[in-house]
This record gives structure tokens, sequence and C-alpha cells, in this order.
């Protein structure tokens, strides 16, 4: 008898091995700078969710006087709206076969699946970062963005005063930022400069070392121009703890298993609804032609108008020619 990847795989079980596998392996999760939101779940219906918050106190406070009564004041309040986001994919057993020989081959599936939504997610945020900043630059004098490059190569390589310049965008509030997201070729020159601590022990290093006692998460899928003349322009982000709000939902069909008899394939679907969102940034579906946001929309500043003030922002975003 032969062995079916429909015999092998428990929908209900396979789903949790790979949002398990995407929350314990990814970067982005284990830097902090995705987590949970309080109170936020994953609707069944709609395509958003609001996401109320509270404005900082305001307000010199008020001298006692004799015989004077306080004057009382009130927190005002503001609503961040996040996308609900519905993506799947699906595969052949060519890809998939192999594994069926293994020990526990749902878990041994459920992981290959997972190293694919570990990397998904990570474009999906990097995605919706570079709309984030778009709309800064567009709509906000670019408060959040530190540009410290030249369109002939020569400008500035990302160093220790570079990311001290970036962090001082929120001014008092810079002390938030845990993490920094970069290309390879940025984190080749900080290790050439030796800025790089390596310290395996600790939860902040993710393996690729830390900076400044923050996390370095290296990722090739970070925007990399062409200068207009020579050499080319990097871009890194500087992340605070909780950035970016996530909350898992329940596709129809999470995972489903078809055989393709013409072709003698087996086949395997995997789907998930959820919500991964740059906190403070509500989503305004200015730039989406299809029933839901590809990944490529997600960077568009049609996309995001700023609701939050700025210091309460979570994420500064930095060009330099290396």
């Amino acid at each position: 008898m032969t062995t079916r990847l429909s015999d092998v795989i428990v929908p209900e079980v396979f789903t949790n091995y790979v949002i398990r596998e995407t929350m314990e392996k990814s970067a982005i999760f284990q830097s902090g700078i995705v987590q949970s939101v309080p109170n936020l779940s994953v609707p069944n219906g709609g395509d958003t969710v609001n996401v109320p918050f509270f404005n900082d106190l305001t307000g010199d406070p008020q001298a006692i006087q004799s015989d004077s009564a306080l004057e009382v004041q009130k927190i005002a309040t503001g609503k961040d709206v996040a996308r609900i986001f519905t993506f799947g994919q699906g595969w052949a057993s060519e890809d998939l076969a192999a594994e069926l020989a293994g020990d526990d081959p749902m878990a041994a599936i459920g992981s290959r699946v997972g190293n694919y939504w570990n990397r998904s997610m990570q474009r999906i945020l990097i995605s919706a970062a570079n709309g984030v900043f778009a709309d800064n630059v567009a709509n906000d004098n670019g408060d959040l963005v530190l540009d410290v490059s030249a369109e002939d190569g020569t400008g500035e390589e990302a160093s220790g005063d570079v990311f001290i310049d970036a962090s001082q965008l929120l001014g008092d509030a810079k002390g938030k930022f845990t993490a920094i997201a970069m290309h390879s070729q940025v984190h080749s020159n900080l290790q050439k400069k030796q800025l790089v601590e390596y310290l395996p022990e600790t939860d902040i290093d993710i393996g690729f070392g830390t900076y400044n006692g923050k996390t370095i998460i290296v990722d090739d899928g970070v925007p990399v121009e062409d200068g207009e003349t020579d050499g080319k322009k990097y871009t890194s982000y500087l992340f605070a703890a909780g950035a970016f709000g996530y909350e898992e939902g329940q596709p129809k069909t999470p995972t489903e298993t078809a055989r393709n008899a013409a072709k003698g394939e087996d086949l395997l679907f995997n789907r998930r609804r959820f919500i991964l969102h740059p906190r403070g940034f509500a989503w305004q579906e200015g730039a989406v032609a299809g029933d839901m946001p590809t990944i490529a929309e997600l960077s568009e500043a049609a996309n995001y108008d700023r609701v939050y003030d700025k210091k309460q922002t979570r994420l500064v975003q930095i060009i330099t020619n290396g």
C-alpha cells in the first residue's frame, strides 16, 4: 500500500505544527519586534479590525492653592486600524515525498512548511515597514527617516554614530529600541568595524550578534537601491518591542490535501489568516487592486496613515551606503 500525504497529515494538528514553527523559529518573533496585542482577536468576517489606544497624558501639573479645586483633565483616545490578511500556498508531492520516511512525517512536513511561513512573515513585515515609511516621507516630512546616503556612493556607512542619530529621531523616547534589521552587506561592514557583539547564551542574540544591546536581524529582503551615479543605498530599521502587533486567526480551511490522479501527484494546501500590523499606522486600503492586498501592495504609502504621536511610534528607517 502506498502512503499518501492524506494518510499522515491530520489537518488540525498539522496547522498547529506550522503556527508553532513560525512563532518559535522566526527571527521577528524571537527578537520581540512582533508581539500579541491584548484584547485583539481576528474576527471570522471583515477585512479590518479597530485597535483603540490611549494618548499620553498632557498638561502641566496644577499648583494647589488654598480654597481651590483641581481642574479635572481627561485622557484622549485614538483609533488604530489593522488589516486582516489571508494568504495561502500549495505544494505538490515532489517537494514533500521524501519527508514521508521520517519518524514523525507530519512534524517533518510541518517543519518545512513552517520555515516557508517564517520567511514569508518576514517579507510581509518588511514590505509593511516600507509602506509606513513611504507614507512618512509623503505626509509627515520623513520625520522617522534618517538618510545619510549619497547617490554617488560616498555617503555614510552604518555605524554607531548613525544608529545614535537615528534613535534621536524619537528624542527622549529613543531608549525603547530593542532590535535592528539590516542587509547582510551592512552586517558585514559592522563586523569589520568590530561593532557586533556575540552573546550566544542570551535571548537577544538570535544568531547574528548584537549591537549596543540590540538584537540584530539580517535579511537580504530589505530594500537595496542603485544610486543615480554609483554605489548602492541600503535600508536598515530600528524597532522597539511590539512594533508590529500580531494575532492568528482561523481561515475556513487551514489545511487540506488532494490527489491529482492524472499526474499521480499528492497536493498539500496551507492557508493563514492573521493580523501583522505596524502599531500606530492605521490601514487605509488606498492601493489595493483585488480583494486582498498582495505583499507588494503592502509597501504602498496610500495604505497607511500615522495615528500615533511621533514619540509613541516604534520604528525608524535608516538609509546608508553600506
